[in-house]
């Protein structure tokens, strides 16, 4: 299967923050830029040295559709670590870590069901359990990331607070769409 065709890691955690958000970046290559963003990238390019790490590791996976790159993989556990910016993680970040842990899978030969989420705002490791739902909630991802087309962005997300901080806010224009009275029906 061409690259193309397979969904970024990465990507799932963004279709769960914002599907609109993701849009933007598959149909107008761009992601826009703010402080959470260039945080990030500074702290990848900071990350500290560790014995029994492989560092940022590329895997694709037919089965699941999808493609990514690890953070760190800690190589005498087969087990994948996701480097998080903040003081805690949520649905989309164990998402992200479900696709690493079915990646490591499927390229290794050996069961990864559980990985890790590392918090730099903490300095605390988060062992996650990869389940049979959140196998099966990816793949319904999967299959809705496969299914975007330019014609039809998605629904403006409910949540208010997560256009704040969003690096496409700019383009995407959550509150001036809402001024101009444009509803998440009208997208439909």
């Amino acid at each position: 299967m061409k690259r193309e065709n397979l969904v970024n890691a990465n990507s799932l955690n963004q279709y769960l923050y914002c599907p609109r958000r993701l849009w933007y970046q598959k149909y107008y290559d761009t992601i826009g830029e703010n402080y959470y963003l260039r945080d990030g990238e500074i702290k990848h390019k900071n990350k500290g040295r560790r014995g029994g790490w492989t560092r940022e590791i590329y895997l694709e996976s037919e089965k699941y559709g999808i493609h990514g790159k690890i953070d760190v993989l800690e190589s005498n556990l087969n087990i994948p670590v996701e480097r998080k910016r903040g003081k805690y993680y949520r649905e989309n970040d164990i998402i992200q870590l479900t696709a690493y842990c079915l990646l490591v899978e499927e390229n290794s030969g050996e069961k990864t069901r559980s990985g890790i989420i590392y918090l730099h705002g903490t300095d605390e490791r988060h062992r996650i359990q990869i389940t049979k739902s959140r196998i099966e909630k990816l793949k319904r991802i999967v299959k809705e990331i496969k299914n975007f087309r330019l014609e039809q962005p998605p629904k403006i997300v409910a949540n208010k607070n997560k256009c704040q901080k969003c690096s496409a806010r700019k383009y995407c224009m959550p509150k001036e769409s809402r001024m101009l009275g444009e509803t998440n029906e009208q997208l439909e």
